[in-house]
């Protein structure tokens, strides 16, 4: 009696799985390797070389000028003339304002008059004492009205200069705060006048930079009023203590300004070299910090990314100094090292 084969759901699950591993062990090799996914990473990379670093402390300064007075009458008077403009530029003795100066002078011819004739009694009482006319005590009296009234006409004299004002040093006037008959006392401003060629910038360093200063060393101011200029000068002065407080020091800068560009209280940047080498540098879009580290990838022979420890020095805007892991003419990548891993094939290009 021939046998029967019973097809239960069990046997039939069987032989389709089956069919299937056969399926994809005879057609599916080539369809897997087709559809592998590619590892290689687009990057950008970049040439490590020796670099010139300039090592520049930035502040900022005011502007002051190398001299500067606030013109004044000493007494109550009025102006008689004024011999100024605004803004004029003027020289050291110029007369500046003549105030109203009769009494002053009629004082003085006065006392002139008076010194005069007190002298010609002195000499006609000497010419008696040599005939034994005039006795010595005569003499004495008449040589103090001498010395009192020769002082009497100095301190006139000297109050009469008081009612001319003239410039004490060579400079360019402010802005005239006074007018012509105007009553001024003594500490109304009359006008400023300010020595601005050369023009002082002050500014403040922090004391860790203290032992790189000294007076000579070449300075740049920027302004905003002049973009794009350079103003170069040089340190005039260090102050003699450093601040308690910001634990810095300042620092005096002298500008020449010939053509009177620059004015007293401008806000100033000031850049100061401290030092000129060259270095080892990289950009710093290439350094990754991991807690206390810095790693950079680089780019073997195979164009593999390796992961390198490096130690960091200076820093200037965009870039990094390397003080060991690298070497020059390593390839390491500059943009795309987020997506990178240790060992990670890379298809690099240049910027």
């Amino acid at each position: 009696m021939a046998k029967r084969y019973i097809v239960t759901p069990l046997s039939l699950v069987v032989v389709l799985l089956a069919v299937f591993v056969g399926y994809l062990y005879f057609f599916g090799e080539d369809e897997a390797v087709d559809v592998r996914p590619d590892l290689t990473q687009p990057v950008v990379v970049h040439e490590v070389s020796m670099v010139e670093f300039r090592d520049i402390i930035e502040g900022l300064g005011t502007g002051q000028a190398s001299q500067s007075v606030d013109i004044m009458a000493r007494v109550t008077q009025n102006v008689r003339e004024l011999y100024f403009s605004d803004g004029d530029d003027v020289e050291e003795g110029q007369v500046l304002v003549a105030l109203n100066d009769r009494e002053e002078r009629a004082r003085v011819q006065e006392l002139e008059f008076r010194l005069a004739d007190a002298r010609r009694q002195l000499n006609r009482l000497r010419e008696l004492a040599a005939e034994n006319a005039a006795s010595r005590s005569m003499i004495d009296e008449q040589e103090v009205r001498v010395e009192q009234t020769s002082a009497e006409l100095e301190v006139a004299r000297v109050r009469l200069e008081e009612m001319t004002i003239e410039a004490p040093f060579k400079g360019r006037l402010g802005i005239r705060q006074v007018s012509k008959g105007s009553l001024v006392r003594p500490g109304d401003v009359i006008t400023t006048l300010d020595d601005i060629s050369p023009l002082y910038v002050d500014f403040s360093v922090p004391e860790i930079y203290l032992p790189s200063l000294a007076a000579g060393q070449r300075v740049i101011g920027l302004s905003t009023a002049y973009q794009g200029r350079e103003f170069e000068g040089r340190i005039v002065s260090l102050a003699s203590r450093v601040d308690p407080i910001t634990r810095s020091i300042k620092v005096r800068a002298s500008i020449p300004n010939e053509n009177r560009e620059l004015r007293p209280g401008m806000l100033m940047r000031v850049r100061l070299e401290r030092e000129v080498a060259t270095t080892l540098m990289i950009p710093e879009a290439s350094v990754i910090p991991i807690r206390n580290e810095f790693i950079v990838f680089k780019v073997n022979e195979d164009n593999v990314a390796v992961r390198t420890n490096i130690e960091i020095g200076r820093r200037q805007p965009g870039w990094v100094e390397v003080l060991s892991g690298l070497g020059e003419g390593d390839i390491i990548v500059k943009e795309g090292v987020v997506r990178l891993r240790d060992g990670l094939p890379v298809s690099p290009r240049e910027q």
